[in-house]
């Protein structure tokens, strides 16, 4: 089964009303998303990884940026 995301302005009546005609057919069906918090250790890696990310653009840049000052 594929996933389709929707997007639409739901101040639009019309909008609306086409959404609930696709539901209506019982050709598609609306799942419930949940969004997992991130774990503990899954936050440390993030961290770990944008602060290696930085130090390396600190030193590549270095050549860069003593050019213009």
């Amino acid at each position: 089964m594929c996933t389709i995301t929707l997007e639409y302005n739901q101040s639009n009546a019309l909008a609306r009303r086409k959404l609930a005609a696709l539901l209506a057919t019982g050709l598609f069906v609306q799942k419930a998303v949940s969004y997992d918090q991130p774990t503990a250790e899954e936050l440390q890696a993030h961290r770990e990884l944008r602060d290696a990310a930085l130090e390396h653009s600190r030193k590549s840049m270095a050549s860069i940026i003593a050019r213009y000052l």
